[in-house]
């Protein structure tokens, strides 16, 4: 053994199919085991993974391995986030249909996720484009409809006139179709809803208790779900009409400078209707951005409608506004805006010469001190504000608010930034939604026993638009209730709503429902869930949300679907491009010659512009494929590639050197299992200590998530284990280390334990016991100095007394030559640590 190289194209596909054949993954959920469910966010399937996902995999798969060795029954799942955009926009540009492009893809990621070895139970894999699996999801949205849950109504969109559908916020880029390019218009339809807002308080106190997630992501859940305390009252208008506002400033309120309403607020369509040039106005806001993200940034529009809002303490009027910053979907659509102490209402002061009033200041001193050319946001005390001078913003908030209430003119209320889930999506590639339409008996579910309602297969994909309204027959139906021509709805379901559920789905998979309350409780809440901090938002939420929902109607128990979140760091890697005209087109790594002195394209010799470190981007084509890596270095180098250097919530930078280290460390350590000697005889404390001190702290490190703590001990071990002599502690160490590896280069241990004569498979093994003794030193070295100057280093028992160390110290040949017979004046001790000697 110790004369061959490990041949990774050799042992990896053997211990994989070995691992196949023992079911060593599938999860038991009738075993008396401690469960321990371990599950990475489902990946969606775009053709082929990166390293990107193996990294986030490999993290998961080294927990729940690590579980399995610690006596856990584990339930480790894998399956696909399947519908969605993508896969339309390829059965439009490439001729084919969303089905076959999809599972395609899903075989081609399939085979790549086993070539590295991960511990998945594919017995429970499913595809959300499923239909088994949609068909549950559609009774699971009728029994929230029958809750109440769901509703419809009229709301405005993004409608695309060349794609003809509809489109998120997100993809609207600069007011345009983010593929067709096309100026998008603001339409009102009839949508589905999912009432979240009716957990919003129960989402928020949750996150209190979710300990075991990220600051980060906690507090960026709470600001979506955005609890504000404030002011509710109402302007009286020039023109005899009331402006209600809402504002969690009401401190503020003398540094109101005007007043602006969104586009589609009432006061402006009022205005419109007489005024032509306020209609134009309101039709070139509908081509603006559509998030508040997108606003922050653009240039800030108004139009002054002529009409004054009485300022309800001063009685000045002051001038409303149409302005294009206002959203008609937050709060009341309208704002009272103070300049001074908000961004967005400053730059349009700004542009627009109103006055900019400072109303909050670090002291009383400095009520006269000028903007420095932004708002300022920040506490302090109330200035120039009458009755309020010199109150800090609590207070002076309190006061406000209380005189709005005795004037009998405002209310003090709580409003919420979350606004319901809009569920609907004029596409084909989603989930029915499971919905009839007749005209005597309005909007009915379709029954149970029909379900799933499937997508048609025969659709084309030539006219843009959705299918499933121009389908000849699948719309067409009768309705359940009476019985007469009716129409199916032909809207599909926001793909979150896919993602939303899919963890109870791998906790239990009967066919009749879509999940077993009791299988379920045995499993949830997932122990740890793995994935990228894009996601920390509306996934996470949407989650939440729905596992509480599905609580409410009494299908749980469980309300917190995670227990504990992992977001991990990214994989990043330089990128490579040229200017082709006017357009810059990017090159794969493996695509390009690197060296110290530049890049070159390996097709034609020239350079190319090598670029910044960024997360890996198929737009970029920084990726690397590990199929390339695998077949050069094995599964086992580039899962340990992926663990060590970079700890695991940061990025890791991806380099040919790196993965280099990491092929050569495989074959170190299988030399070494080779040395592992039967005959071998004799202790070395040193290294049984050493051994078990590994042991312990690599598994605090996996459950801690901190592999790369766990991979540089390992290493040490090694280095001491390769050092040592041949011993009984040695085959120890080496056997330690097998098992200790096997998480995380699964392969590599198994062809080891294999040649050790280890019973069964390793993956079946249990973790190496820790002898709880070894892991207390019982010797310390102890430095000697001489006048603070180092002059000897000695081994001596823990805890040696002060007399005892210094009679050592005295004893060693080096002290007494640094000394040469000079008086002793005094002898320090620092118990365990060091001895100064002064002459």
């Amino acid at each position: 053994m110790s004369n061959e190289r490990f041949d990774p194209s050799v042992a990896d596909g053997r211990w994989q199919r070995a691992w196949d054949d023992a079911r060593c993954f599938d999860a038991d959920s009738n075993s008396d085991k401690p469960k321990s469910y371990v599950l990475e966010m489902f990946p969606y399937p775009s053709g082929r993974i990166h390293i990107g996902h193996v990294r986030n995999y490999t993290m998961g798969d080294v927990l729940a391995r690590y579980r399995k060795m610690q006596g856990h029954e584990v339930l480790h799942p894998m399956g696909w986030d399947a519908f969605g955009m993508p896969a339309e926009n390829a059965a439009m540009e490439k001729g084919v249909h969303p089905a076959g492009w999809t599972y395609d893809n899903i075989e081609t990621m399939k085979g790549q996720l086993k070539q590295l070895g991960f511990a998945l139970d594919w017995s429970r894999e499913f595809a959300t484009c499923d239909p088994e699996y949609y068909g549950h999801e559609q009774s699971l949205f009728i029994e929230l409809f029958n809750a109440g849950l769901v509703y419809r109504k009229e709301s405005e969109v993004n409608w695309d006139p060349v794609d003809m559908t509809v489109l998120a916020n997100e993809q609207v880029i600069d007011g345009k179709g983010w593929r067709s390019g096309a100026e998008v218009e603001k339409r009102k339809l009839n949508q589905w809803f999912l009432k979240i807002t009716d957990f919003a308080e129960d989402l928020l106190e949750g996150v209190q208790g979710l300990e075991d997630w990220p600051q980060k992501v906690r507090l960026m859940q709470e600001n979506w779900i955005g609890k504000s305390q404030g002011l509710e009252f109402a302007f009286d208008l020039s023109n005899g009409g009331t402006l209600p506002v809402y504002t969690t400033r009401p401190d503020t309120i003398f540094g109101a400078s005007f007043v602006a309403v969104a586009a589609d607020h009432p006061v402006a369509q009022d205005v419109a209707a007489n005024n032509c040039e306020a209609a134009k106005f309101i039709e070139l806001c509908k081509k603006g951005g559509t998030t508040a993200a997108e606003l922050e940034t653009a240039e800030k529009l108004g139009f002054d409608t002529g009409i004054g809002a009485r300022h309800p303490f001063t009685g000045e009027y002051l001038p409303l506004y149409i302005a294009n910053f206002v959203l008609m979907d937050y709060g009341t659509g309208a704002i009272m805006a103070v300049p001074g102490h908000d961004q967005r209402d400053f730059e349009f002061a700004t542009k627009y010469g109103l006055p900019i009033p400072r109303v909050v200041a670090a002291s009383v001193e400095e009520a006269a001190k000028p903007f420095d050319g932004e708002a300022e946001a920040g506490e302090g005390v109330l200035v120039n504000s009458d009755f309020l001078d010199g109150m800090d913003v609590e207070a002076a908030k309190a006061e406000v608010i209380a005189r709005a209430e005795n004037g009998g003119w405002g209310k003090g209320t709580t409003v919420w930034r979350l606004r319901d889930w809009g569920v609907s999506r004029q596409r084909y590639w989603g989930t029915p939604i499971p919905f009839i339409h007749c005209e005597t008996c309005g909007v009915v579910p379709v029954p149970k026993d029909q379900l799933p309602v499937k997508l048609p297969e025969d659709v084309s994909f030539e006219q843009p638009g959705n299918p499933l309204l121009r389908h000849p027959s699948w719309k067409e139906t009768s309705c359940p209730k009476c019985g007469s021509a009716a129409q199916r709805e032909t809207d599909t379901l926001d793909t979150f709503v896919n993602s939303s559920w899919y963890f109870l789905r791998f906790a239990s998979q009967p066919s009749d429902k879509p999940f077993d309350a009791d299988e379920v409780a045995k499993w949830m809440p997932v122990g740890q869930y793995i994935g990228g901090i894009e996601h920390a938002i509306l996934h996470l939420l949407y989650a939440r949300f729905w596992t509480r929902a599905l609580a409410h109607v009494g299908l749980l128990e469980v309300k917190e679907p995670f227990a504990s979140l992992f977001t991990q760091g990214m994989v990043t890697h330089e990128t490579y491009s040229r200017k082709d005209g006017a357009r810059e087109a990017f090159f794969m790594p493996s695509e390009v010659d690197r060296t110290s002195d530049g890049a070159t394209l390996k097709s034609d010799g020239q350079p190319v512009e090598i670029g910044k470190v960024i997360k890996m981007s198929k737009s970029k084509k920084n990726v690397v494929d590990p199929e390339d890596i695998i077949r050069d270095y094995g599964a086992d180098a580039v899962r340990w590639f992926m663990l060590s250097d970079s700890p695991p919530e940061r990025d890791l930078p991806w380099s040919e050197a790196g993965i280099e280290g990491c092929g050569r460390y495989v074959q170190r350590l299988w030399r070494l299992f080779g040395q592992y000697d039967e005959s071998a005889s004799g202790e070395d404390k040193d290294l049984a200590r050493k051994t078990h001190q590994t042991i312990a702290a690599v598994a605090d490190d996996i459950e801690a998530l901190a592999f790369n703590k766990a991979v540089a001990r390992l290493y040490e071990l090694t280095s001491a284990a390769e050092k040592a002599q041949p011993s009984e502690s040695r085959n120890h160490a080496i056997r330690s280390l097998l098992l200790m590896a096997s998480p995380m280069m699964p392969h590599l241990a198994e062809e080891g334990w294999a040649a050790m004569d280890g019973e069964g498979l390793v993956a079946n093994a249990a973790w190496p016991e820790v002898d709880e003794a070894l892991l207390v030193e019982d010797e310390v070295t102890i430095a000697v100095q001489h006048m603070g100057k180092l002059r000897d280093t000695l081994t001596a028992p823990k805890g040696s007394s002060k007399e005892d160390l210094e009679v050592l110290a005295l004893a060693s040949e080096k002290v007494q030559r640094s000394i040469d017979g000079a008086d002793i004046r005094k002898v320090i001790v620092v118990p365990d640590r060091l001895v100064n000697i002064v002459t």
